[in-house]
Formats: structure tokens, C-alpha cells, sequence
């Protein structure tokens, strides 16, 4: 959930860890902090707030001459956000500094034992007590750091991201990884660490990902030496080159990263089956399904696994996958799943879906599937996360990095990529006719400039959020392939403006929900024509005979819903198994459109955080 930085090299490192900390923000911004070591010493400032908060603490307060430093910007797990609790933290002689993502589960007993053997603590949090752990083992040990840090480790239980720095050995810096993503810039004769590659883009397109249980000693002229954490062998470094660009983590002129997201959708989708569909010959080709594909022909089952938009990304899937490729699924949330019994064999395929490839409680699900025999299958957006690297096969969503803490393009992209597996598994299979496959692979490749088309619609969304800014509560219903649509519409309300929103089937507002419409409750209703028209407009009929007040998602020259809903946003006619990736675009911009206009922080909604790496 925290985003850690550091640089050890030739170059100045305050400003390459500072920009760093604002790139990776979107995963904590509750407070922040910096340690520079200035030849002498280490010069520390960390505050409450956001990293725009820390540099102007910078200003008043430190000096920032050196060319090592650790950076973090905090999404608060042990310790309220404040000053103290904020990383780095120092250890008990101030030698030491650390940076650390994740959480130590047994630190309290640990701190019990530091106590009693004279160390103080100044936090409330847990990397306070590794820090102290590891200059512990340092002294009664008259071990070197990188030594100490592995002997701590195999005695903590817990996830990490962690970067220790002694200013007794000021050509290194040790980092370690379990369940937090770490990445290792690797430049001329400089190193930069960070919790994903956009720290360090205009410096090196080389990066090492550090695998779980390992450790790494980053030093001057001497490059690294990476370790296994609990064996102590040595691992020799696999080093990638990033296909990232810089200009794919700036603005480019939008006011927001989500607005700029949503506007990005017609090519991200273009981009995810570019070079696997093609309408023209009636093929796709997905090289993770081809190399499998009798694993998924024998399936008994399908089980998609996944949190928040992506689960409701696996929803939409369940319904394309069971209509065309008649293999039955079920689609569970990771957390839950990994924490009861479930049945599993070796018949069973697995589909684990995230758009960072990082999500904690989806990593173990994904152990528990495989442990039990079953084949995992992952769809993620982050090229050599931890997901892409811990499934049996997998495919990229190619969406390109998204910024915005409420998804928007890795959910559309997820189900385009779903859609195509769900059809050439119906084709392999014999369960769609020759005619009917290549009408939907015809549709899918016009989806882009429809999804164009609806973005239109702008400017009357902007006016219709005006006038439902201030509910208090909202309602999205939807049927069929588009009752997911309405879960995720009602999230992204929650997850940016904070107002209490609910998603359900339209036809289950007459066991319960109904009973909250009155003339102060917005409806958004998904009324697409295809599918199940008629019934929904029967449940929007109900809606009115009760005041509430009807937004309705329908498709052009709709006539029917227009007579009777207080507000229409049209969206262009398509297949109703790829109508999601339609009715889904005007949720989203009047989610974003109501968050701004209650002036909150779009990018950065309170309390949450883009990529959940704890549970």
C-alpha cells in the first residue's frame, strides 16, 4: 500500500526521491518522509500529509545535499498518520533508517523483547521495531547490515518492502522483499529502489524485480548481490527492460489521472487485442491459452478470483463465459477464498485478475489454488508483477499505467481480455456458430471508437451530476450481463465522492431496496436493449410510481425509458455481452464529474489506496 524510494549514486538524490514519492503516491498518501545522508550524517524530515506537505517541510527545516537518500509516502497501517509514525524511522543509536511496505504481524511480541533489553520506541508502528530488531542482531551478532537484515527477517512474520541504510556503510543500501512489490533501477555506476518502475524512468530502462524471500545489497562499483532470505544461496540477477514511457504517468493536459484514464479507454482497448484478434480471419490468438488450451477444454469448472473492480470485472466474465463458452464459473472474492476450505482439484482452472499483479489477498489465493492442483491462469496490466510471475499462464490487460486510485481503464480492459478467452474457448469448443463468432469478433474491434462515441456525452453528464451532487444515497441497478455494470458504478460513486451508493439487480429492488425510493432517491438504471428490456422498464415504471428519480443508461433512439425517466445518457448499440464496456463509461464520468464538483481529491480519495499489498 506505501510507496518506498531510494537512490544510491553520483547524482544529487533529493529531487530524484522526491519526484519518485509524488509518482507513487497513489499508493499511500497519508504522510511522507525523506533521509539524506550528507557525507557525515543522515538528515531526516518526514510530516503528516501529502508529499506537496513534505517538501515544503524540506524547505524550512533540512538540508538536502547528498547523493544517497530513502524516501515514503505512507498508507497508514499501525499508528495513527502523524509525524512520528511516519517513515523513515531511525534505529535507537540513529545509524540505521529504514522505509518499509507492509506489515510485521508478530512485532508487538518483538517490541516486548527490545523493550526489556533496554530499547525505546518513539511510534506506534511496526517497522520501528524491525529497525531496532536489525541493529540488535548487528551488535550482539558483530555482523555486517546485510547479514543483520537477514537474520532479522527469519525471525519476523509479516510482508515487506524494505530499504535499510547505515551511515557507517555509506556506499550500500540492503532491500528485501515478501509480498510487496520492489523494484531495482539499475544505471551507470547508480541504483534506484522503488515500489514500481515509474520512479525511475528517465533514468534506466533496466530493472530487476525482486521475487519473495529475497534480498538484495545494492553497493557503489560493486553492483548487487542478490540472496535468498532463508537459505542464504545466491541468485543471480535477472535483469528486464521496461517498455514504460514517461509520458504514459503524466497529466498530459487532463485535470485529473482518472479523467485522463477514462479518455484513454478507446486505445487501451485497442491495445489489449491488438495483436490478438483478427475480425478478418476469424482468428485469436492468446498464446496463454493456446499453450493450455486442453487445460481449459477439461475444466470442470472455471474460479475467478479476484477484489473490488476486478471481481466485478470476473462477474461480467462469468455471464460471457457460461452464455458462449457453456463451461460453468464462479466467481469468488480473494479474500474471502483464502480464508475458508474451499474445494478445489486439479480439474479445476483458476483465473486470478488485478491490475497492479500485486493485490496480497489474490497472491494467496493464487498459493492456495495451486497447492490444491489447480491450473492458474492470471490476468493482470503490471508486465513482471508478482502475479504474472507467480501464475501458471497468464495474459496482460496492456492498458498502460494507471495512476487514478479509482479504476476505470483496467476494468474495461480486464473484460475485453476476459471476452476474448471466453470466445475462442466457445470456438475451440463448438458452442458458437462459425457466423456468430466472427459477428462478435466484428463488434469487439468496433467497441474503440463506440467507446468514443459515448464519451461524448460529457458535457450532459457534467449537468446531470450537477443536479445529484448532494444526495445522499443512490441506487444503480442493472440485469444480466450489466448488474456487475452497476456494482462498479456504484463503487466508483463511493470510492470518490463518498456518497453511500448501492448496486443490486433490478429485479431485486422488490425484496427490500424499494423501500428507500421516495423523491429524494437517484436510480441510476442500465436499460440497454438488448437482453432483458422489458422487464427493466417494468422495474423503472415501479421506481416512478414511487417518486424516486430515474437516470436512465440506454442505448440511442431509445423512446421507451425517455417517457418516464427523469434523465437519459445514450450509449451506442452493440452485442449485450460487450454492452458492459459501454453502460460502464457514463457511470464513470458521473462518478468523477460529482466527486469534483463536492471538491474532493479524485486521484487520491481519502483512506484508500491504488495498490493493496497488506490485508
Amino acid at each position: 500500500m506505501c510507496g518506498i524510494v531510494g537512490y544510491i549514486g553520483h547524482r544529487e538524490a533529493f529531487p530524484i526521491v522526491l519526484e519518485g514519492l509524488k509518482r507513487l503516491e497513489y499508493r499511500g498518501y497519508d504522510s511522507a518522509g525523506i533521509a539524506v545522508y550528507n557525507g557525515e550524517n543522515i538528515e531526516l524530515c518526514k510530516t503528516k500529509g501529502k508529499v506537496s506537505d513534505l517538501e515544503n517541510k524540506v524547505k524550512a527545516e533540512m538540508n538536502t545535499s547528498g547523493t544517497v537518500a530513502i524516501g515514503h509516502t505512507r498508507w497508514a497501517t499501525h499508528g495513527v498518520p502523524n509525524d512520528v509514525n511516519s517513515h523513515p524511522h531511525y534505529s535507537n543509536s540513529g545509524e540505521l533508517v529504514i522505509i518499509h511496505n507492509g506489515i510485521i504481524e508478530n512485532y508487538a511480541s518483538l517490541k516486548k523483547e527490545l523493550i526489556a533489553r533496554g530499547y525505546t520506541f518513539k511510534s506506534d508502528t511496526d517497522t520501528e521495531v524491525l529497525i531496532n530488531l536489525i541493529e540488535d542482531v548487528q551488535k550482539n551478532e558483530n555482523v555486517k547490515l546485510g547479514k543483520a537484515v537477514q537474520i532479522a527477517l527469519n525471525q519476523v512474520i509479516g510482508a515487506y518492502a524494505i530499504a535499510v541504510f547505515d551511515k557507517k556503510k555509506p556506499n550500500e543500501i540492503v532491500v528485501a522483499k515478501l509480498g510487496s512489490p520492489l523494484a531495482i533501477g539499475v544505471g551507470e555506476n547508480e541504483f534506484f529502489i522503488a515500489s514500481d518502475a515509474t520512479p525511475f524512468l528517465e533514468y534506466t530502462k533496466k530493472a530487476i524485480y525482486l521475487e519473495d524471500e529475497q534480498m538484495a545489497i545494492v553497493r557503489l562499483k560493486k553492483g548487487i548481490k542478490i540472496r535468498k532470505i532463508k537459505t542464504d544461496s545466491v541468485v543471480a540477477p535477472y535483469v528486464q527492460e521496461l517498455q514504460m514511457n514517461l509520458e504514459q504517468i503524466v497529466k498530459g493536459g487532463y485535470e485529473h489521472f482518472m479523467l485522463k484514464e477514462i479518455h484513454e479507454q478507446p486505445n487501451a482497448i485497442k491495445d489489449t487485442y491488438r495483436g490478438r484478434l483478427n475480425a478478418k480471419e476469424g482468428l485469436i490468438r492468446m498464446a496463454g491459452i493456446d499453450d493450455n488450451i486442453e487445460r481449459f477444454l477439461n475444466a470442470n469448472r472455471i474460479i475467478i478470483i479476484a477484489c473490488g473492480t476486478s471481481w466485478h470485472a470476473g462477474l461480467v466474465a462469468e455471464y460471457i463465459f457460461e452464455d458462449l463458452a457453456r463451461i460453468p464459473v464462479e466467481v469468488e472474492y480473494a479474500s474471502e477464498f483464502r480464508y475458508r476450505n474451499p474445494v478445489i482439484t486439479e480439474n479445476d482452472v483458476v483465473i486470478a485478475i488485478s491490475q497492479s499483479g500485486e493485490t496480497a489477498d489474490t497472491l494467496a489465493a493464487i498459493k492456495l489454488a495451486k497447492s490444491k492442483g489447480a491450473f492458474v491462469f492470471g490476468v493482470c496490466n503490471v508486465v513482471g508483477s508478482s502475479i504474472a510471475r507467480e501464475t501458471h499462464a497468464g495474459a496482460y490487460t496492456h492498458a498502460g499505467p494507471e495512476i487514478g486510485v479509482a479504476s476505470t481503464k483496467a476494468f474495461t480492459t480486464q473484460i475485453t481480455v476476459l471476452t476474448l478467452i471466453a470466445l475462442k474457448l466457445a470456438k475451440e469448443k463448438g458452442s458458437i456458430s462459425h457466423s456468430n463468432f466472427h459477428y462478435h469478433l466484428q463488434e469487439l474491434e468496433l467497441i474503440p471508437a463506440k467507446v468514443e462515441k459515448a464519451l461524448l456525452q460529457d458535457d450532459h453528464i457534467k449537468k446531470i451530476a450537477d443536479i445529484y451532487k448532494d444526495a445522499k444515497n443512490c441506487l444503480y441497478l442493472g440485469r444480466g450481463f450489466n448488474f456487475p455494470v452497476a456494482l462498479e458504478g456504484a463503487l466508483k460513486l463511493k470510492e470518490i465522492s463518498y456518497i453511500h451508493a448501492e448496486g443490486y439487480p433490478a429485479a431485486e429492488m422488490k425484496h427490500g431496496p424499494i423501500a428507500l425510493i421516495d423523491e429524494h432517491m437517484p436510480v441510476f438504471v442500465i436499460a440497454t436493449k438488448k437482453g432483458h428490456y422489458e422487464k427493466v422498464v417494468s422495474n423503472i415504471e415501479e421506481i416512478k410510481a414511487r417518486k424516486g428519480k430515474i437516470i436512465g443508461i440506454v442505448t440511442e433512439g431509445d423512446e421507451a425509458v425517455k417517457s418516464i425517466a427523469d434523465h437519459v445518457i445514450e450509449v451506442p448499440e452493440t452485442l449485450e455481452s460487450l454492452s458492459p464496456l459501454l453502460t460502464t463509461i457514463p457511470l464513470q464520468l458521473l462518478s468523477y464529474h460529482i466527486a469534483v464538483l463536492l471538491d474532493r481529491n479524485v486521484d487520491q480519495p481519502r483512506n484508500l489506496a491504488k495498490s493493496v499489498t497488506v490485508e
